[in-house]
């Protein structure tokens, strides 16, 4: 063993082959200990050993700089406090669940799925706990961690790969003993605060005079946001990993093989994760789950069903919110039973008037509730809700506060409450439409334009860092915006007079502003706030004019041609750009220099193959085989008429065989399907692997 040697005299200075071998083999050691210990809980040796190890490594690193690497164990201890972090794009889109608290949504999404597999092809399911923590996404290359992503808007989150690299259930480098390591790959977890450790942390927090958290959840998210990982690094965390988002070098046929080859990169999994067939057997899980779930030390809101064929979820694929091949099974809300001490209006982005309850402050699950949303005139009335009423309140997937009912009415009990006939902040005269209450006053009312600021800088939209809903509140308040426009016209002078701001963040804040001068035509179109218009139907917008003025021109008749874009929404868009007060503010954007660019025209160029129908049972999941004709330019229906191509019968053909008999429609079996296919470039699926997501 080399005889130690001060870092200065080291740098540059060849590093013997007995240390460097020594440093290797101390972190090999060091993260078999570290599995043993914090994933399979099975130590293999004491503390003490483990921290002599430890500190031998730290004192040949330290020795021998040039020795340094991002996924040596000592790496985990925390590095110096960042200014700010990262907005960082994710490999694979981490979506939200579609999700339900009723047996009946379960019987109908199983319904679902075998009618998108067709005849003879039964589903499997993967059915899991629904872990209520903080989502990040992990992504390695050649097996080392280079990045950690909170989930943010499910695109985009912020870069917190310092934070993560102190969280000791995460290897720093995958295991190789079992499976290689892809050369990419992207997975999803959950960053956990135990109920035990919870509870400790918030004991403490009370001791030293700091305000606690309000659950394990919220516990975890601002642990993994620290600027100092060092902080993070101090809290008892873990990671439970359940999903490959992508990869690289590895693919997978079914869900269950990723879960495998994530076990076996060295990852902590959910517990009692389960392969199942049917409906009955995920009520029975989600029912003994829900027996249990008080007494278990980690957070749980209900289990997520997802199906395990992944060529079969690909060709099911997705909304723009969350994939049609998964659903969160909740548990029934926590209740507590309170006083409606008032009730308020509170006006919303879109000019909504929702009725608000105040409430005697009560704890529901962990959580201090003080108000709740009434949701509408008509639910107010249903549930004949009135102030100083004893009610039951619930929080909706244990997060959003619901008045459920009332369980006790005084005996001179308050007037029912009426809705106002203008809006409480600007005074217009407001309208109703079906249910809810409207102020239509969009971009002069200040309710809706303090939202509307928010929602105009928010990450989906143009991303202006800084222009979040306290500086909007100060902007409309302090009469520095009147106008969605007057954004652009911001100096930093008039910002350094705001509480909150100095010099530095108001320069900030306007060269943020100026920065989106040129902004992305689909984030422009989300930032306007259109009705109906989100992700998906702004991107199609988008990709079918190719430039905003194309966009405001449309009728009706364009719109509804489009794909994905029905009568309904062609009425919203154009209703939009045809109000006045909306074209006023659209203009003042416009006038300011506001140039959103233009997009390239999506052609469709493949040839139309026309329209194929499948009947009976096919090897595969017909939702693949159906995907797979589109993808090189066939259409697909469910019944056949003149119109129809061909018919692919499977075994146990029923009606539509005979009709296509009838009709002298072409008939083909699977095998001469899939040669047709063939002729025209196509292919079945291949699971996911390489540039497939899987995202959850």
């Amino acid at each position: 063993m080399s005889n130690p040697v001060s870092p200065a005299k080291s740098e540059g200075v060849p590093v013997p082959d007995d240390v460097a071998q020594e440093v290797d083999s101390l972190r090999e050691r060091l993260r078999r200990h570290n599995y043993l210990y914090y994933v399979e809980a099975r130590p293999e040796i004491s503390d003490a050993a483990y921290d002599a190890l430890f500190r031998r490594l730290q004192k040949l690193e330290a020795e021998y700089p040039q020795l340094a690497s991002p996924d040596s164990p000592t790496q985990r201890v925390g590095a110096p406090p960042q200014d700010r972090f990262e907005t960082v794009r994710h490999v694979a889109p981490l979506l939200s669940l579609d999700s339900s608290e009723k047996r009946e949504d379960v019987i109908r999404f199983d319904e679902r799925v075998r009618k998108a597999l067709g005849a003879g092809v039964d589903p499997v399911y993967v059915i899991e706990p629904k872990l209520d923590g903080a989502s990040i996404e992990l992504v390695y290359e050649d097996g080392v961690l280079v990045r950690a992503v909170t989930r943010g808007n499910g695109h985009q989150g912020e870069g917190v790969t310092e934070n993560i690299r102190t969280i000791r259930t995460v290897p720093l480098r995958l295991r190789t003993d079992v499976r290689e390591a892809p050369r990419m790959l992207a997975l999803r977890g959950e960053v956990m605060m135990y109920v035990s450790d919870f509870a400790e942390f918030n004991q403490r927090l009370v001791e030293s005079g700091e305000e606690p958290y309000a659950s394990p959840r919220n516990s975890a998210a601002g642990a993994i946001r620290q600027l100092d990982s060092r902080v993070t690094a101090s809290r008892k965390l873990d990671v439970l990993v359940y999903d490959v988002l992508a990869a690289d070098g590895a693919s997978f046929s079914t869900d269950t093989e990723g879960v495998q080859a994530i076990r076996d990169w060295g990852f902590r999994v959910p517990d009692n994760i389960e392969v199942v067939s049917s409906p009955e057997e995920i009520l029975a899980y989600h029912a003994t789950y829900e027996a249990e779930r008080d007494d278990l030390d980690y957070e749980i809101d209900g289990v997520v069903i997802k199906l395990d064929d992944l060529d079969a979820r690909h060709a099911m694929g997705a909304t723009s919110h969350h994939p049609r091949w998964a659903l969160a099974f909740k548990f029934p809300p926590r209740q507590e039973v309170t006083v409606i001490e008032k009730i308020d209006i509170q006006v919303g982005r879109t000019g909504v008037l929702t009725p608000v309850a105040w409430l005697r402050p009560v704890v529901v699950g962990g959580v201090t509730v003080s108000r709740a949303s009434l949701h509408n005139r008509e639910e107010l009335k249903r549930k004949d809700l009135r102030e100083h009423d004893t009610v039951r309140i619930q929080r909706a997937g244990d997060v959003i506060p619901q008045v459920v009912e009332v369980v006790e009415r005084g005996e001179h009990r308050s007037p029912p409450f009426e809705m106002p006939t203008t809006c409480p902040v600007c005074g217009t005269g407001v309208y109703e439409d079906g249910p809810r209450t409207i102020c239509p006053n969009r971009f002069g009312c200040e309710a809706q334009l303090k939202g509307r600021i928010v929602h105009f800088g928010s990450r989906a939209a143009l991303d202006i860092e800084g222009l979040g809903e306290e500086t909007a509140n100060l902007l409309v308040g302090r009469g520095l915006v009147h106008r969605l426009a007057e954004l652009f016209d911001l100096q930093p002078g008039q910002l350094v007079e705001l509480e909150g701001f100095a010099e530095k963040s108001a320069n900030a804040l306007v060269e943020a502003i100026q920065a989106k001068r040129s902004p992305d035509l689909v984030r422009f179109l989300i930032a306007l706030g259109i009705p109906e218009v989100g992700v998906t139907v702004a991107r199609t917008l988008a990709q079918s004019f190719g430039s905003f003025e194309a966009i405001r021109a449309a009728t009706v008749e364009q719109l509804v041609e489009i794909d994905g874009i029905g009568p309904r929404m062609s009425e919203a868009i154009t209703g939009f750009f045809a109000d006045e007060r909306n074209a006023e503010a659209v203009d003042g954007i416009l006038e300011r220099g506001v140039a959103p660019q233009t997009v390239e025209l999506v052609s469709n160029d493949l040839p139309d193959l026309g329209t194929a129908v499948f009947t009976g049972a096919i090897p595969v999941p017909r939702v693949v085989a159906e995907t797979a004709w589109r993808s090189v330019g066939g259409k697909t229906a469910g019944s056949v008429s003149k119109k129809t191509a061909f018919v692919v019968a499977g075994e146990n053909a029923g009606s539509k065989l005979e009709k296509a008999q009838k009709l002298g429609v072409e008939v083909l079996d699977f095998d001469e399907f899939v040669d047709r296919l063939k002729e025209h470039g196509g292919k079945l699926g291949t699971g996911v692997g390489n540039d497939e997501a899987g995202a959850d």
